[in-house]
């Protein structure tokens, strides 16, 4: 298949927004790659699958230097262009076109030779990696037309901006083989949450039912965990789980996923990234004190102050999540400890259809319990409204969250926010959203970012919708919180493009932040604004499918109108 075949379908999807429209050009396109089903990927901007997390890790300035190499102009010739057009697709492509009319012979570029040279992109690493994969840019640029520059550019800054995302890809492969039949639907979307390879259940729902079926979860890979839903009310909580209920603390940690296969323990977060290098007490801890030689467990990990023994807030463990050197000092300085609430798989078996009870029962078997390392997450079951209210006052005081409530009888659904469990914590009005974009400071913050413009998700479409800016929150010393230094520090290598005073960044950046209330707004492109933001803390666990969406921007919205009606807040 010819790249531009690829590029064309591309330019159509950046030219709609309407997501059936999108869903059809998919689906019509799907079956001409069976030829190479791992070109899937390419679809949504990557050359691996969901769990592989490893990236393309090319900066804005080695973009420009590939494409100042390729066109036969200067950097600085090329950083100008950039600062005009804004776009390095853009620049690619109009320098792209240029250089062919001058050209003699046009070699074309195949899809097959585009994936393999950005797959070899991925697999560099060490000395001289940058230049090895500036050339690999430098020859695909050659080779390019002015559109197919556009795309291979906007490829490797992580940037496609066709507005495909998994949801939406799921149900063009829903569309193209399964004939959009909701029960299949429903076990390809299962399929996914378990394999996280776009490539597998596209090859697997081409035969159906029976092709769907053979997906299985097996240690050493990540998997998309079981996700709770929010409520306001114990009342909520129990209409949604049932009574009596299974109610655990809600730990102020992160979610990590343990799984073990013979002697070999991965550690992974919520967002599939393999943390095992940066928590060997944890790789030890489970080794000591979990019976079994395969199995995946779901834990919260939460720090703690070994003096005071007392938990510790999140933003003060999150730098174990990050940091990948001087570990053994870390361990002391930030100690953890593994609250399991959860088994999935146990010794060559999977636990993810058998009711909660019962996992529990044989979690509460597996994992020896030793304070301030491990053990099974506290847990009582109760109906009584009274004692759970008390529990959760109980968990409150102890620094916890809030508290967790879970259908004692569900099975375990990965990667869904289904009515399974729900979270109960204190009414404050806080989101999860994702930084897009920034401002340069002036004064002492000259030459840095300060103002950042945060979005929501919207939905299945796969674009970032604009909410606020916010400036507040940020601290200046690491040991109180996120700084104003390691935010820039995370967003400098991912800008795309530079107007004025203003960039955009690749949104990757995921923070928490309060605020006073949500307002209606035509200045952002979601139709709403954050009053008063405030960051709390940067969460290195979490990725853009953790953040807020538009609908429940929008529930939130409701539910504060219905409080000002009540004469609260």
């Amino acid at each position: 298949m010819k790249y531009f075949e690829l590029v064309s379908l591309y330019d159509a999807l950046s030219k709609t927004t309407k997501m059936l429209e999108k869903t059809r050009l998919l689906a019509e396109f799907l079956p001409r790659l069976k030829e190479r089903t791992e070109w899937i990927y390419l679809l949504r901007g990557r050359v691996l699958p969901h769990y592989d997390v490893r990236e393309f890790g090319i900066s804005t300035q080695l973009t420009i230097k590939a494409i100042a190499k390729s066109s036969g102009l200067t950097v600085e010739k090329v950083a100008g262009m950039f600062n005009k057009i804004g776009d390095l697709g853009d620049v690619a492509a109009e320098l792209a076109e240029k250089k062919r009319q001058h050209a003699l012979f046009h070699a074309e570029l195949t899809v097959d030779k585009v994936f393999t040279q950005l797959q070899k992109i991925v697999d560099i690493d060490g000395k001289g990696s940058v230049d090895k994969k500036l050339d690999i840019i430098v020859e695909l640029l050659t080779h390019a037309r002015a559109d197919e520059a556009c795309y291979l550019i906007r490829t490797v800054l992580n940037d496609l901006r066709v507005g495909v995302a998994d949801a939406l890809l799921l149900d063009a492969l829903a569309l193209a083989f399964l004939d959009n039949e909701p029960r299949l639907k429903e076990k390809l979307e299962e399929a996914y949450d378990l394999s996280n390879d776009f490539a597998l259940v596209f090859e697997l729902c081409q035969k159906g039912e029976r092709g769907l079926a053979h997906v299985r979860i097996k240690p050493g890979k990540p998997i998309n965990v079981m996700l709770p839903v929010k409520v306001t009310d114990l009342e909520e909580a129990f209409r949604i789980c049932g009574k009596p209920a299974a109610i655990e603390h809600k730990y102020d940690g992160f979610r990590m996923v343990i799984s073990r296969d013979k002697d070999e323990i991965k550690l992974f977060t919520r967002r599939l990234e393999n943390v095992t290098a940066q928590f060997p007490d944890v790789v030890a801890c489970v080794k000591e004190h979990v019976k079994g030689s395969s199995f995946i467990l779901d834990s919260e990990v939460v720090g703690y102050d070994s003096v005071k023994k007392k938990y510790m807030p999140f933003e003060s463990i999150s730098q174990r999540i990050r940091r990948k050197y001087d570990i053994d000092a870390l361990i002391k300085k930030l100690p953890v400890e593994i609250n399991v609430f959860d088994i999935v798989y146990y010794e060559g078996e999977s636990w993810l259809d058998k009711p909660f009870f019962e996992r529990r029962a044989l979690l509460e078997k597996i994992v020896r319990a030793v304070a301030w390392k491990i053990k099974p997450s506290r847990q009582f079951v109760s109906g009584d409204e009274k004692k759970v209210e008390e529990f959760y006052k109980e968990a409150l005081k102890l620094g916890e969250e809030g508290i967790m409530i879970k259908k004692i009888d569900a099975p375990y659904r990965a990667g869904r926010r289904v009515g399974y469990m729900a979270k109960l914590k204190p009414q404050v009005a806080d989101l999860d959203v994702v930084i897009v974009g920034a401002e340069y400071g002036t004064g002492k913050r000259a030459g840095g970012l300060t103002s950042f413009i945060v979005a929501c998700r919207n939905g299945a479409v796969g674009e970032f919708l604009e909410i606020g800016k916010v400036s507040s929150g940020l601290k200046e010393k690491a040991e109180e919180g996120t700084t104003y230094t390691e935010l820039n520090e995370l967003l400098q290598p991912l800008v795309l493009s530079t107007k004025g005073n203003t960039v955009r960044v690749r949104p990757k950046v995921v923070v928490s932040l309060t605020y006073q209330n949500i307002q209606h707004s035509p200045s952002y492109s979601s139709g709403f604004a954050l009053r008063f933001p405030r960051i709390t803390h940067y969460r290195p666990d979490r990725s853009t499918k953790d953040i807020a969406t538009l609908e429940d921007i929008k529930k939130e919205v409701l539910r504060g109108q219905r409080l000002r009606k009540r004469g609260v807040g």
